[in-house]
């Protein structure tokens, strides 16, 4: 089965008309030609195809950088 890995966008504002989602990775024969894509076209594709999408972790402080303890 093959897999499509996506994050939420790191610079999005509330309400922005914009898609929420960027593909990170793809396993088996993917290719995607959009930069951001929104939820349910992701899980058409995905349905379409017979793939399972992941959602990855997203950083709250949208940083990437360590937390302090």
């Amino acid at each position: 089965m093959s897999k499509i890995f996506a994050r939420e966008r790191r610079k999005i504002e509330k309400g922005e008309k914009k898609p929420r989602f960027r593909v990170v990775a793809a396993t088996g024969d993917i290719k995607f030609f959009a930069e951001h894509i929104r939820k349910r076209e992701l899980d058409a594709i995905a349905q379409s195809i017979g793939a399972e999408v992941i959602y990855l972790p997203t950083d709250p402080a949208g940083v990437g950088g360590e937390k302090e303890v």
